[in-house]
């Protein structure tokens, strides 16, 4: 028999949750362990492989649907380089309109500030900005 993990041997291994782990398992991220005879889950060195991948594509920001397009494209044995590619040029894309709009609310913030006299909560132009309607 190979190797298993309970789930809390797993989640120390990955730094994952349980809950989160469980999560990934009621979405279908993850596939669900087979149980010992006491019923407990017993996770094996794919489940460990397949949350590592989940976690670094969290890390690069992808979303839970993007890493489950992912990891059936790495199962898809006619999915091409260009599939997965096309996967992360989207979610890149993605990243620059967050970025950019960060870097918008970066100047307006910048701005309020500049114009902010510090004076009395009345003149403070932080607050004004805040409460103005645009």
């Amino acid at each position: 028999m190979h190797q298993t993990l309970s789930i809390g041997e797993l989640a120390r291994r990955t730094g994952c949750q349980v809950v989160t782990i469980r999560y990934y398992e009621q979405v279908g991220l993850l596939p669900e362990p087979e149980r010992t005879s006491g019923g407990h889950r017993a996770y094996t060195p794919a489940h460990l492989r397949r949350l590592d991948f989940i976690k670094r594509g969290r890390s690069l920001g992808f979303p839970l649907a993007t890493i489950a397009g992912l990891l059936d494209l790495l199962e898809d044995r006619d999915a091409t380089c260009s599939d997965i590619d096309a996967l992360a040029e989207q979610h890149l894309e993605e990243v620059r309109v967050k970025i950019a709009d960060l870097r918008a609310i970066e100047a307006r913030l910048e701005a309020s500030l500049k114009r902010c006299g510090r004076a009395t909560r009345a003149e403070c132009a932080v607050a004004g900005a805040l409460a103005a309607a645009e």
